[in-house]
């Protein structure tokens, strides 16, 4: 079973910033595209954003500009730094690991916004 291990949420007021952090067995980060996803109470899960181990990445319309997302190869981690958040952006984040489709998850870590 691969882990994936997520930490860096919490609460945070409308307008701060967050940092996530994902650590990755170097088997899987070396080679997998590495994201981010949200599950707010009654949504979807939705992808927030994902890199390549090329550093190509992608950003749902609704973070473009606010969020980055990072990996660092010494330490198999994959990061999300969330600025500018709104009480919109509040959900449990997911960090996945994908090679043809997304198939190791994180636990989850929560984030709240408050207004």
């Amino acid at each position: 079973q691969v882990q994936l291990v997520e930490s860096g949420g919490g609460l945070v007021q409308s307008g701060g910033s967050l940092r996530l952090s994902c650590a990755a067995p170097r088997s899987i980060f070396s080679i997998y595209i590495m994201g981010w996803f949200r599950q707010a109470p009654g949504k979807q899960r939705e992808l927030v954003a994902s890199i390549s181990a090329g550093d190509d990445t992608n950003y749902a319309d609704s973070v473009e500009g606010r969020f980055n997302i990072s990996r660092d190869n010494a330490k198999n981690t994959v990061y999300l730094q969330m600025n500018s958040l709104k009480p919109e952006d509040a959900a449990v984040y997911y960090c996945s690991a994908r090679y043809v489709s997304w198939t190791h998850w994180g636990q989850g870590t929560q984030v709240t916004v408050s207004p």
